[in-house]
């Protein structure tokens, strides 16, 4: 798949087949994802693949934040169930020290959200299917996975083959261009 299609047809995927993701396809998609660009090409990023079921279901569980969710009408995390289904799980990891810092903005999170889209596409232009789950307990993912404490988990990735291609890949509405372009100068 070419590089436009595989960004005009990625997709929050969030049902997955019983179909397992090759190590061939995880490492191919993480070999992309470190030619991401960075702050001083200091690449803060840090991966954990995750294939254990026992585990995949653990942070399934973990990724549901009723004291978040709750207030905001949620009954549920959409993407649990995508966690839980998947075939394998990436946890995108960040040391903040091999970052910086810019008008006490912590660069480290553009560092890896720029790494999360190159992961996104990857897995697109493979014909598999994410999405990014950003709602989860930090803390107790950390101690499951032994995760230094001085190391931020960003985000969660499960990836897995698509269960109705159909149906996820419908194109949900774009604003059009003219609605989020200026030119020259900012425009009401």
């Amino acid at each position: 798949m070419d590089l436009f299609e595989a960004i005009k047809t990625r997709r929050s995927i969030r049902r997955f087949s019983d179909k397992p993701v090759s190590d061939e396809n995880i490492t191919t998609i993480l070999d992309l994802v470190r030619y991401s660009p960075s702050w001083a090409n200091l690449q803060c990023w840090r991966f954990i693949v995750v294939r254990e079921k026992d585990n995949i279901k653990r942070i399934s569980e973990l990724s549901y934040v009723e004291s978040f969710l709750k207030p905001m009408g949620y009954k549920a995390n959409p993407a649990t169930k995508a966690i839980a289904e998947a075939s394998v799980v990436i946890v995108l990891c960040a040391d903040p020290t091999k970052s910086g810092t810019i008008w006490n903005q912590p660069y480290y999170m553009t560092d890896v959200g720029i790494a999360s889209q190159t992961l996104m596409l990857a897995v697109r232009g493979l014909g598999l299917g994410t999405v990014f789950v950003g709602i989860f307990e930090e803390d107790a993912i950390r101690n499951l996975l032994n995760i230094p404490s001085n190391i931020r988990i960003v985000g969660l990735f499960p990836i897995g083959y698509l269960l109705d291609e159909k149906k996820e890949m419908k194109m949900p509405e774009r604003k059009p261009l003219s609605e989020i372009v200026f030119y020259e100068k900012w425009a009401d």
